[in-house]
């Protein structure tokens, strides 16, 4: 991060642009090229004329009191937030999810702090290393807070990822669906699963639940320097560059940022885009082929990291790199061919396994929109606290989309000089053409349009952009206007933009935390299916309502498991009815010394009635009519839930 410029830096026409071809601090000579190409028709835009630094503000106060007071707000709530936590009970959740249980101070703090960035940030005498500060202070806000207060890991998924990891150290190599049946796709896309068996390896710990309960901080740590280079590419403004990386993370709310292969390969996915933006282009061929066979090198690692340990982010990763081609000043087919070839060469082999089972479904949903963004049967809110959580995050959405789209308009040398940016933003919209993915490809694509969409979203709070020379004429324009509409207009803008920033802020708890109910998991949750898969015999089968529970996939390469919410709703409907006996005959099959065993946890009951598949009334039915039955024994319970092994017939049941 470069020095802060002073006012008479900043009025001072540059020789050449500032970025997008400026040789500035932080800039590379490729970089400063590119933009004084006279074959470049974007060149010649007059929106790459030189620009001024958003500095059509009041100027700060100086001295030692005037750099330091940033630090008491965010000292502030970060003193906030710690006694927040302190104070906030977990143990009852209720369907707003973590909303209602957080302590009043962590709304308090969350106030206080994007209220100190707003003025922090806009001044453009502070040093960036104050705006990095908040930053980090906003993601130990949103993404450490669950993992103080929670004494388990969230999300049924992660443990399934924990459980994939144990099986890969077990089994000490890759197997086939022939040997675990569906979970063999993991197996065909390892790399994420091998990267933290030799993580826990080298840390000397059991498990990786020892610390996957902090993987959404980690991973979100990982998007910054990404972040940050892509949009210095575009912009030496550290208003802007913050405020976006700033709107990133509060818009970030779809939740891949857990212990998962996704999460992983995003970061790699961000992190290949701006080596592209800043490496790659038609900068390459002036920079010289053996620095440009480094970089092509570092490419390829990355892409090979993606390739292997996720099946949809490569994909996304090719229309971005396709859409940055339609820009001439990134018409590199490197990076695209390089992408593709190392794509197709692990679909056409390792993958083929599970693309050739997949693939005529895969086929018959390219081109049905309606059907690939449909939700699917048991994914509806159900309830007052869910629905309105679910609202949360589809207004956040709409909002910064929106804010981005007014950015656009506003701005117009931005629109130029960031097009490329905006490309990348708008590629991933075609993918609701190709794919449900399970009824996630909205949320995907919000996912991986959120780094351009903010940096324009960021674009529409703050002053306009103007070019050097549109910036002198507009000041000798303004010399002759009365001074107080202008301080006036200044003055609602920021105001206006602080309402913005901070109802965004707000809103991320609700749509990332308002369903901790579903997503948290307590320890006596945790012990009772633990102690199920320790004395679970080899062919055993695990019945349960649905797997949102931990350590469902336990052990599942010698457990079976049924989930009967995913069967056909009739013989869901015949499970209701006479609940003992359907699952009983359903359960008749498992042969000595296997057992079959029933299962119904607190997860699983919040999971069914938050999405519309069974309620409590439903569900408490079942559990009674198990429990009354002379065919089932009780082997465990607890506040948590119940376990019932299915008694055989000759001989004593242990």
């Amino acid at each position: 991060m470069r020095p802060p410029v002073t006012p008479r830096e900043r009025s001072t026409p540059e020789p050449t642009p500032a970025r997008d071809g400026a040789n500035t601090p932080g800039s590379s000579p490729e970089t400063s090229s590119q933009s004084s190409s006279p074959s470049s028709s974007e060149s010649s835009s007059p929106a790459h004329e030189p620009v001024t630094d958003l500095s059509d503000l009041p100027p700060a106060w100086s001295g030692r009191r005037a750099v330091a007071w940033p630090g008491v707000p965010l000292f502030v709530a970060l003193a906030l937030w710690a006694y927040a936590v302190r104070h906030t009970d977990v143990s009852r959740l209720d369907d707003y999810g973590l909303v209602t249980a957080l302590h009043p101070a962590f709304w308090a703090g969350l106030v206080v702090l994007t209220t100190g960035f707003w003025f922090t940030v806009r001044d453009p005498r502070r040093p960036g290393a104050w705006a990095a500060a908040y930053v980090l202070g906003l993601l130990v806000m949103e993404r450490a807070t669950q993992a103080v207060l929670y004494p388990t890991p969230l999300y049924a998924w992660a443990w399934k990822h924990e459980a994939v990891i144990d099986h890969l150290l077990t089994a000490g190599g890759l197997q086939t669906a022939d040997q675990v049946g569906d979970m063999a796709v993991y197996d065909q896309w390892p790399g994420f699963f091998a990267a933290q068996a030799a993580l826990m390896r080298l840390l000397g710990v059991d498990s990786a639940a020892m610390f996957m309960a902090w993987w959404p901080l980690v991973s979100s740590l990982m998007l910054l320097l990404p972040l940050l280079l892509i949009y210095r590419t575009f912009t030496e403004d550290r208003r802007l560059i913050w405020t976006a990386v700033w709107l990133f993370y509060v818009a970030n709310w779809v939740g891949q940022d857990y212990f998962s292969p996704q999460s992983v390969a995003y970061a790699l996915h961000v992190g290949v885009l701006a080596l592209v933006l800043r490496r790659f282009g038609r900068s390459a061929v002036r920079g010289g082929r053996p620095r440009q066979a480094v970089w092509t090198v570092v490419l390829v690692v990355m892409v090979v990291a993606i390739v292997i340990s996720h099946q949809l982010t490569p994909g996304m990763l090719v229309v971005c790199l396709l859409a940055l081609c339609l820009s001439r000043r990134y018409r590199d087919w490197v990076p695209v061919v390089t992408t593709v070839v190392i794509f197709l060469a692990w679909c056409l082999t390792a993958a083929l396994p599970f693309l050739s089972a997949a693939m005529p479904d895969m086929i018959r949903s390219v081109g049905d929109v309606g059907a690939n963004v449909e939700t699917g049967y048991g994914a509806t809110p159900t309830g007052t606290g869910a629905i309105a959580t679910s609202w949360a995050a589809r207004l956040l959405s709409a909002s910064v989309l929106l804010l981005a789209a007014f950015g656009v308009l506003r701005q117009r040398v931005l629109r130029h000089r960031a097009r490329p940016l905006l490309l990348i933003a708008a590629a991933p919209l075609p993918m609701f053409a190709a794919s449900s993915y399970g009824s996630e490809m909205i949320f995907r694509v919000l996912l991986f349009m959120l780094p351009g969409a903010a940096f324009f979203a960021a674009a529409a709070l703050l002053p306009k952009v103007r070019t050097l020379a549109a910036d002198a004429a507009a000041k000798e324009a303004g010399s002759r206007q009365a001074a107080p509409g202008k301080a006036r207009r200044r003055g609602l803008g920021t105001w206006a933009g602080l309402a913005a920033l901070l109802g965004g802020t707000l809103a991320f708890v609700p749509a990332y935390s308002g369903k901790d109910r579903i997503n948290y998991f307590p320890p006596q949750e945790v012990a009772l299916v633990r102690q199920l898969f320790d004395q679970a015999p080899d062919g055993s089968l695990v019945v349960a309502a649905n797997r949102n529970y931990p350590l469902a996939y336990a052990s599942y390469w010698r457990v079976d498991h049924y989930w009967f919410l995913d069967d056909a709703r009739s013989h869901v409907d015949r499970i209701v009815r006479n609940p003992a006996g359907t699952l009983a005959g359903d359960m008749a099959g498992v042969e000595r010394p296997a057992r079959a065993y029933f299962l119904l946890t607190q997860g699983q009951s919040a999971n069914s009635e938050m999405n519309g598949q069974l309620d409590k009334a439903q569900l408490d039915r079942i559990q009674k009519s198990v429990a009354a039955s002379p065919r089932f024994q009780l082997v465990a319970e607890n506040s948590a839930g119940w376990l019932y092994v299915l008694k055989q017939a000759g001989g004593a049941e242990r």
